[in-house]
This record gives C-alpha cells, sequence and structure tokens, in this order.
C-alpha cells in the first residue's frame, strides 16, 4: 500500500521492528533511559536546549496541552487562520474561555505578515498569537520567520507565540530558539515515521513563567507535572511506551540523515510531485510561493468528483490519498509526501493519478 495521507504517515521499517518489542515499566531505569534519549533527539529538530515534553496524546491534544496552561479565561487571543487546522486551533482557545480574534487569509494563500503586524500592534493586550505552520487543508506553508521578525520588534508587548508545527516538524525548519516560539507543538504520526499517539511540546522559559499566572483548570494536561516528572525520566501517567520504542528508532535514522538532508528530501520530492501534476494537465490548489513541503493540495477537473477519484486510487492502484476538507472536500486532493517517501512512491502515485483522470 502506497499511504500517502498527511497523517498517520508510513512507519520506518525500524519502527515496525520496534513496535514488536515487550512494554517496560515506565518507572524503571529502562524507561529513563529511553525518554532521555528520545528527549535529546527532539531537541535537535526543534532547535532549542529548553524543554520538549512528550505527552501521550494526538496532535489535537498537544494543541490543547498547550493553550491550558498558558490562559486564563477571558484572555484576548489572536489567531491566524488559513484554513481547517487554523480554524482548530482557534476554537480550542474558545472552548476554554479565551476571546478570540480570528485573523484569516483566503485557503490555499499564505498568511500575509503585514496584516498580522497590524493586527498585533492593534492589540497589545492580547496574551496570546496563534499559528499553523503548516495547514494540511489547504497545503500552505505559512512564512513564521517573518512573524518573528515582527515579535521582536514588539519586544515588551509582544504576546506568548504558540505554534502548531505537527505536520511541519522533523521535515521543515522551525528554529524555535532564533525565532523566539513560546510553546511548539508537534505529533509522531507525521514526518517522525512514527505511530499515533505522541505529542511533543516545547517550551520557552517566557512560557513557564506565564504558566504561573494561567487560570485554566489542567490535570492531564499540566506541562508542569511533565517537567517534573521528565526531570527523572517519567511521565506523570502511563505513556505509550511501544510507541516510544518506535519513535527512538526513526529519531536514530533521522539524526543519521540530519536535519539539512531532511529538509531538502522534503523539498525534492514535494518539487517532483508538483512538476509530474503539471504534466498531467492538474492545477494546485496551494499558491506555489507558499506551497508546503510535506503535502500537496491538487484541484480535481470540473465534473469529476474527488471522492470518486480517491476511491479509485484505492481500489485500482493501492494508492491512498486525502480529499479536501470542509468545502473543499469534493474538490481537491491532498498527497502527501512527508516523512518515510521516496522518488519511487511519487511516481507510483502519478502514474495511478494518470490513470484514473484517463478513466
Amino acid at each position: 500500500m502506497n499511504l500517502r495521507i498527511p497523517g498517520p504517515t508510513p512507519l520506518s521499517p525500524q519502527a515496525r521492528e520496534a513496535l514488536g518489542q515487550d512494554v517496560i515499566g515506565h518507572r524503571e531505569p529502562e524507561f529513563e533511559a529511553l525518554l532521555h534519549g528520545v528527549t535529546q533527539d527532539l531537541r535537535y529538530f526543534f532547535q532549542t536546549t529548553s524543554d520538549v515534553l512528550v505527552v501521550t496524546a494526538s496532535g489535537t491534544g498537544g494543541l490543547e496541552a498547550a493553550v491550558v496552561n498558558v490562559l486564563s479565561p477571558g484572555d484576548k487571543v489572536l489567531a491566524i487562520s488559513a484554513g481547517v487546522f487554523g480554524e482548530r486551533f482557534a476554537a480550542i482557545a474558545g472552548a476554554h474561555g479565551a476571546s478570540v480574534l480570528q485573523v484569516s487569509f483566503p485557503w490555499g494563500q499564505g498568511l500575509d505578515v503585514r496584516v498580522v503586524e497590524q493586527a498585533l500592534r492593534g492589540n497589545p493586550d492580547a496574551r496570546l498569537l496563534l499559528t499553523t505552520h503548516n495547514e494540511t487543508s489547504t497545503g500552505v506553508l505559512h512564512d513564521l520567520g517573518a512573524v518573528a521578525e515582527v515579535l521582536v520588534d514588539l519586544d515588551a508587548t509582544r504576546p506568548l507565540w504558540l505554534v502548531d508545527a505537527v505536520s511541519s516538524l522533523g521535515a521543515v525548519e522551525l528554529p524555535m530558539h532564533e525565532w523566539g516560539c513560546d510553546l511548539v507543538i508537534s505529533a509522531s504520526q507525521k514526518a517522525w515515521m512514527a505511530p499515533p499517539g505522541l505529542a511533543f511540546v516545547g517550551v520557552s522559559a517566557r512560557a513557564w513563567d506565564a504558566m504561573s499566572q494561567a487560570r485554566c483548570p489542567r490535570f492531564y494536561w499540566d506541562l508542569s507535572a511533565a517537567r517534573e516528572y521528565a526531570s527523572r525520566g517519567q511521565t506523570p501517567f502511563t505513556p505509550a511506551v511501544s510507541a516510544l520504542f518506535a519513535l527512538q528508532a526513526s529519531l536514530c535514522l533521522m539524526r543519521q540523515e540530519g536535519l539539512p538532508a531532511i529538509v531538502a528530501r522534503h523539498r525534492a520530492l514535494a518539487e517532483r510531485l508538483r512538476n509530474g501534476l503539471r504534466t498531467l494537465g492538474l492545477a494546485l490548489f496551494a499558491d506555489e510561493q507558499h506551497a508546503s513541503p510535506t503535502v500537496t493540495a491538487v484541484c480535481v477537473p470540473e465534473g469529476i468528483s474527488a471522492i470518486e477519484v480517491k476511491s479509485k486510487l484505492a481500489r485500482d492502484h493501492n494508492v491512498i490519498v486525502a480529499t479536501g476538507q470542509g468545502p473543499l472536500k469534493d474538490h481537491v486532493l491532498r498527497i502527501a509526501h512527508m516523512g518515510r517517501c521516496s522518488r519511487s512512491d511519487i511516481d507510483h502515485v502519478l502514474r495511478a493519478l494518470d490513470s484514473a483522470f484517463r478513466a
């Protein structure tokens, strides 16, 4: 099967083998060594020396954990949105009593940093800024480096910056420390070539300071407790031990390849797919200046159902892609090229698409 959805993504062979191990006690020295090694490897990809915590959760759980630890009900929150996952981040804050001001951009377009700066300067009382790095619903990678420059200029009035990097980190440059991100969230089932079940939360010193003042209730999501347990190589609650074994194996592969090579590989695969789609006469949904290195959204021709094409690809070619979301559901196909993906995988997808559209 050629699994090309934006998550879960294919496991590395080493991760599949690691999943076959028997579990170990999460209060034992063996687990302490496992968690310490995984955390050190994650810091390399987060490009930070700050805490990176591992939580047993989906990516959305990681986002909620980040929000509730620094939010008080009634706080003003700026949420940058240009797709389903930007809207979800905003909805999480709203569900916990935030006063959310959503700064929206057209789906398929990258954020306009001038508009973001205007919103920040016009709302100096905003406590949090929520941004999605890679919007998998539209295949867009937002320019967060430009946002980082704006936040540096704001200095004392800058809000805490929360970054949804669920589908970017591990495949795309996101220097947490250099950009001044306060909370960065990713998840195991994306570029990390591991099974679903783990979320990673990078936490800055500013974020830790803010947590002592935040009044949102939290128990399972209490990152202060997670930090305290992590200091002795444990987690507050029972972790997904098997998923950690698999993640450890994939991280070993990723460290051997190195972040620069991983970033270059993802960009090359994305370009190979997009060139092939253009050759087939298909239009890309996302603005190519902001096209994602991990997932491509392609428009199906007028009069053809994306849902039917998806079914045909699976039935006749063993290629599994995703359709669009929301209003794009029957008009767009989303093809992932993140994590474990090769040129032959991309070529297989292109041949299958050619056959499906001819039919």
